[in-house]
């Protein structure tokens, strides 16, 4: 079985990724305050504040705040003025997710080739420049407010330098947050992001499930429907889109039928019944080490049913043994005083924790995996889940 790598195989502009997608290149927050989200992300998660775009380097319109963490980056952007088109969306869905942004080997090329498939342009190609070298972006929308910006780099921007720590566009300058220090010394140990789901109306997921492959020209990874995710309260469905190096991975959930309101219909609520991004997963090559920091830093996550341990050891053993695997190596007790999930497959297993939402509304939260070689979604998990989900949903009124 294998582990997770540092940083994911730039195997990138394959033969069969006509877009030539490579990687996520960042992740976009709006958010009300970017100063105060930066310190938020930066003690709770570990993520260092390495650069700035804001009156001080020319920005008037906007701030923004470049995080990193291996192979992560978050850009967190407020605006500066009252009109602002940033301040509609703010009011309407409060901070979260705008653009999961891929690299790519020509932005302007993956744009002509998405809008010729169907796709809407967010925002036509447009390219910075200075004399380290240039990058170029350009957009198409996705679900609700998504978008799928592509970025392309040369010289002093490029994928390679940017991941060992270079300028992130001409317009930011290096800054040196006061926590980063202590960040690099207890480190959270978050490598990349692994997949990124989104929330859509009943009905409308094999829409995009289409979307995604005429557009971006992805293809189906995994399927899961109601039989696999449900309780006696709820249920979703959910099919996972990948490009075609899979290092992309966009699971899309649509609520299902059952007694009572599910997780995917409160999202949908609390965000002006507008599909989104639900959370993002961030992949760790140690899900002990990460949250145990995690949680020593004040992360919130969810609480499993006390049933969860009685029978999981021999269910994922038994499907390891089962495909020649050796079973999980890390410490039955440990895995279960820290509250992490364990499920397993044909390919090996995964460790996987939730946290509670992010912010006062109930929409965006993170998930923390580990792979030892499974590259599903910890299908045997769904069940535990979703009722430690809907016992807080309980808890806000919203089940």
């Amino acid at each position: 079985m294998t582990s997770a790598s540092t940083t994911p195989e730039i195997s990138g502009a394959a033969a069969t990724d006509p877009l030539q997608l490579i990687d996520v290149d960042h992740v976009r927050f709006y958010v009300g305050n970017a100063k105060q989200a930066a310190f938020f992300y930066a003690q709770t998660f570990g993520f260092e504040v390495t650069q700035i775009a804001d009156l001080t380097t020319g920005s008037r319109e906007t701030a923004q705040y470049l995080l990193t963490q291996g192979n992560i980056r978050f850009i967190l952007e407020t605006p500066l003025n009252p009109a602002h088109p940033i301040n509609e969306e703010l009011v309407k869905f409060g901070d979260g997710v705008k653009d999961v942004a891929f690299n790519v080997q020509d932005a302007e090329k993956a744009y002509e080739r998405a809008v010729s498939n169907g796709g809407e342009s967010a925002y036509e190609p447009r390219t910075i420049s200075d004399e380290h070298g240039t990058v170029t972006t350009a957009g198409v929308k996705s679900y609700g407010r998504a978008v799928h910006s592509f970025v392309s780099r040369t010289g002093g921007y490029a994928l390679a330098k940017l991941r060992r720590g270079g300028i992130f566009s001409p317009e930011f300058k290096p800054f040196e947050f006061m926590m980063n220090a202590y960040n690099r010394e207890h480190p959270c140990g978050l490598k990349f992001v692994d997949h990124c789901v989104g929330n859509v109306e009943e009905g409308r997921m094999n829409h995009w499930v289409d979307w995604y492959e005429n557009v971006l020209e992805f293809a189906m990874f995994k399927h899961f429907d109601d039989a696999d995710i449900s309780t006696e309260y709820s249920a979703l469905m959910s099919k996972v889109m990948a490009s075609g190096n899979q290092l992309i991975k966009m699971p899309i959930n649509e609520p299902a039928d059952g007694k009572k309101k599910s997780q995917i219909l409160e999202y949908l609520e609390w965000h002006a019944m507008t599909p989104g991004v639900q959370h993002l997963a961030l992949r760790t090559n140690d899900e002990l080490a990460s949250v145990k920091e995690l949680r020593r830093r004040g992360v919130d996550f969810l609480a499993l049913p006390d049933t969860y341990y009685e029978a999981v050891w021999n269910r994922v053993d038994g499907v390891l043994r089962e495909h020649g695997h050796e079973p999980v190596k890390e410490d039955h007790q440990r895995v279960r005083d820290l509250g992490i999930l364990v499920d397993a497959d044909d390919e090996g297993y995964l460790l996987q924790l939730f946290t509670k939402p992010l912010q006062d509304r109930p929409t965006l939260f993170f998930e923390i995996i580990s792979r030892r070689g499974s590259q599903s979604f910890g299908k045997g998990n769904f069940k535990a889940l979703f009722e430690a989900l809907e016992i807080e949903q309980d808890r806000r009124g919203n089940l």
